[in-house]
């Protein structure tokens, strides 16, 4: 969500107190990675914190530098792309090198062969001819193990650059996938909206966009710890993937809070599907598997907007956020879309 003034300020306070207890330098990155933490966004960030201070564990320079890099940067991401880049590329310069040492080798025999003729043509006794005959052989026979240990070159050298490709497209997978949930991340969201709306305006066509945060969640937390409440995550996911449709982008975006990006949906579609997606939630009871213990049931609140196009995206964010809040405001456990919101821009006193 975006936060109020009053809600920033919160935030930075709690994570300027955290920093100073923590004998954490102020330093630009040291405090978005405190001010994430404060705002409750990044639950693997704090839960990593939590587990460093029930340990005791001093906030070094070091210490600071990793919880940053694993939570802010693509640092590591891009040193492993540039290392499997750098193997595919040596990989392809042993493959040309190996077709330019065939292409020399073939030529040297193309030589053979114009010799041996002459020698055929030129032999006037049997001991002669024999003797052209064999260097033919001889010379065939090296070339037949020079194409043969090119060919096992090549497909070792193509096997490695496949498993490379692989190690990449992992690599990209893993990039653009929450950790937690297996669905999009907040990166895979924005580049998935911005090229959903992209071809939105091309087509003409309609595009929806759903925020859903979890009722209470925090309560939920607290009450029976983080270890359950990520297992309340990854249902959420799950359920939100099975009530949309293929073309529909469900993410996590931060939090409790998830969205769906809805191409081909006008409005009333995307309530429509958010209707789904909360009534699938809704009559799911949780249960403890290993101790049996009934946890209830867990409720979410949806907003529902409409892109405008060639409105700033972060329009379309803001009016999904803000039907949200309206959700949340009139009792939670329920879809509000922006047409609730204009109808109440002009009303009576």
């Amino acid at each position: 969500m975006h936060d109020s003034f009053e809600q920033a300020l919160d935030y930075a306070r709690n994570a300027l107190e955290q920093m100073v207890a923590h004998n954490v330098p102020a330093t630009p990155n040291n405090f978005m990675v405190w001010y994430t933490h404060a705002s409750g966004r990044e639950p693997d960030l704090s839960r990593m914190i939590s587990i460093l201070e029930d340990n005791n564990q001093d906030f070094t320079e070091l210490v600071n530098g990793d919880l940053y890099m694993k939570f802010f940067t693509t640092e590591v991401e891009g040193q492993t792309l540039h290392e499997t880049t750098n193997r595919i590329e040596e990989e392809l310069q042993r493959i040309l090198s190996y077709v330019g040492n065939a292409g020399d080798d073939a030529a040297k025999y193309g030589e053979t062969l114009a010799s041996a003729k002459g020698d055929l043509l030129g032999a006037t006794d049997m001991s002669g001819l024999k003797s052209a005959v064999t260097k033919l052989v001889t010379d065939t026979r090296k070339m037949e193990e020079i194409n043969q240990a090119l060919e096992s070159q090549l497909a070792e050298s193509t096997d490695e650059i496949g498993q490379l490709r692989d190690d990449l497209e992992d690599m990209r997978r893993e990039a653009l996938t929450d950790a937690l949930t297996g669905i999009a991340n907040r990166k895979l969201f924005d580049m998935e909206l911005r090229r959903h709306a992209r071809d939105a305006m091309e087509a003409g066509e309609p595009l929806s966009l759903l925020m859903l945060d979890i009722d209470h969640f925090k309560t939920f937390n607290d009450t029976y710890g983080h270890q359950t409440g990520d297992e309340v995550l990854k249902l959420l996911a799950n359920t939100m993937g099975k009530a949309v449709k293929g073309d529909d982008i469900p993410a996590r975006y931060g939090g409790e809070e998830f969205a769906v990006i809805l191409p081909l949906t006008d409005l009333d579609g995307a309530v429509h599907v958010a209707e789904n997606i909360r009534h699938r939630i809704t009559n799911k009871k949780l249960v403890n598997r290993a101790t049996d213990q009934d946890l209830g049931r867990i409720t979410v609140s949806i907003g529902a907007a409409l892109f405008e196009f060639g409105e700033p995206l972060g329009e379309l964010i803001k009016r999904a956020d803000q039907a949200l809040y309206m959700a949340k405001g009139k009792g939670r456990d329920r879809v509000v879309s922006q047409a609730d919101l204009q109808s109440t821009e002009l009303a009576f006193d």
